[in-house]
């Protein structure tokens, strides 16, 4: 009986075998495909990660022009303010000067209009209006003592000054060559005097401020016409009267000197006798 064939039987040992065969197989492929699984996440987290670093990294980058765009924008209002503040600026200076020009070429032609004679000239050079008067309207000969017809022209500069408060007066003597036979050591004395006496005049009695005035005596050093004639040293004996602005007075203030400490005495040591 052992040896025969078993019909009933055969069939099922043999599907045994084949599922014991097969079994094995579908494992292996099972772990390959988890395992594919695995490998294909892991890829695929990898480049998530490199996508969410990238973005964090874009987002740091949008952030930090956007700051330097805020920053550039606020730069470009504040020079924006700064530009027009100066373009202001510059038009009202622009205007100032117009108006100043306007009121110098107005006191300019009141000038001529009121002064101007054979003995009064006006002249204008680099922003400075000059009012020459010759001295035999002003002086006697070899003196300093303001005569009538004289004071009558500092009362008239003095009026149209009046309208002008913005503007500095330097009043300069000036003389010919010939030797002074006076009381005055010479002829820079003598300049030097006339001016003072013409300053004294308009801020002591043609009531001009005297911060506004200064007095300077060039003597025969600054002629303007030959001293050889006659002609030519009545010109040179004149006063000047130049009328500018603050700007081109000059500075007429110096620091004041610090006082120094007198030294102090070394002490010497005596010996008794």
């Amino acid at each position: 009986m052992s040896d025969e064939r078993k019909p009933f039987t055969e069939h099922v040992t043999r599907a045994n075998r084949s599922r014991g065969l097969e079994n094995p197989r579908l494992g292996w492929i099972a772990a390959g495909g988890v395992a594919g699984l695995a490998i294909l996440f892991l890829v695929l987290w990898a480049r998530a990660l490199d996508r969410q670093h990238a973005l964090e990294s874009l987002s740091g980058k949008l952030a930090a022009a956007n700051a330097q765009l805020a920053a550039a924008q606020a730069e470009n209002e504040k020079n924006r303010d700064l530009l027009a503040t100066l373009q202001t600026k510059v038009a009202d200076l622009e205007s100032e000067k117009a108006m100043a020009a306007q009121l110098a070429r107005g006191l300019e032609d009141e000038m001529r209009a009121d002064l101007e004679s054979k003995d009064v000239t006006i002249s204008k050079l680099q922003g400075k209006l000059t009012v020459n008067i010759l001295d035999r309207i002003m002086y006697n000969s070899g003196e300093a003592i303001l005569q009538p017809g004289g004071e009558a022209v500092m009362l008239k500069i003095a009026a149209l000054l009046a309208q002008h408060p913005e503007l500095k007066i330097h009043v300069i003597g000036h003389t010919d060559n010939v030797p002074i036979r006076s009381r005055f050591a010479s002829n820079w004395e003598l300049s030097m005097a006339r001016a003072l006496a013409a300053v004294h005049f308009l801020t002591e009695k043609a009531g001009v401020d005297p911060r506004r005035a200064g007095a300077v005596g060039y003597g025969e050093y600054r002629p303007i016409a030959d001293n050889a004639t006659p002609e030519g040293r009545a010109r040179n004996r004149r006063i000047a009267i130049t009328i500018l602005p603050e700007e081109l007075a000059g500075a007429d203030t110096v620091p004041t000197a610090k006082p120094v400490a007198p030294p102090v005495p070394t002490p010497v040591a005596v010996r008794p006798p």
